[in-house]
């Protein structure tokens, strides 16, 4: 099963896509989506949009996994991570692609084993689950990285049994 993961922002999206072969987790891309922050929100959503279309064509994802995005004492900020995760949503939803919704201390906890785990923590375990020489870099990869993880070990198989039905109403037709 191949997981693209999205950690949601509006200046910096992170993207990982993390692959397993039954036994083992592969990293097989990760990057960020950039948007400036001088322009105005419909253009940055639609750049946003764009790229991560692209990236759902070329990583042929099973499922994305996507931050939950949960109240935090900045509102512009978490406005913000809203929106970008519901442009993944959307686009999920337009590809026929499951998506599943984690939220971070249910992804720290997966990865790390505490749900209270800090960045620096979460990065040196994708480093070592996902056997890298070194921890990706920025951080939003990291971020995107550990959701696709966290989805392989959590939510695998409930994903599949909905990717499944939808595989057969969509022959049926």
């Amino acid at each position: 099963m191949r997981v693209l993961g999205v950690d949601p922002g509006l200046t910096r999206c992170g993207i990982g896509v993390v692959e397993s072969d039954g036994s083992t987790l592969h990293l097989i891309d990760l990057g960020v989506i950039k948007t400036p922050k001088e322009a105005e929100i419909d253009q940055r959503l639609l750049a946003l949009e764009s790229e991560l279309s692209s990236w759902i064509e070329r990583a042929k994802p099973d499922v994305i996994a996507i931050e939950r995005v949960f109240s935090q004492l900045n509102v512009r900020t978490a406005m913000a991570t809203g929106q970008a995760a519901g442009v993944a949503i959307l686009l999920a939803a337009k590809s026929g692609l499951p998506i599943a919704l984690h939220t971070p201390s249910e992804v720290k906890a997966a990865v790390t084993g505490s749900g209270r785990a800090d960045k620096a923590q979460v990065a040196a375990m994708v480093k070592r689950i996902l056997k890298l020489k070194d921890v990706p870099r920025p951080v939003d990869t990291t971020d995107a990285l550990a959701l696709a993880i966290c989805h392989h070990w959590r939510g695998a198989g409930e994903a599949r049994v909905r990717a499944a039905v939808k595989k057969e109403r969509a022959r049926k037709r």
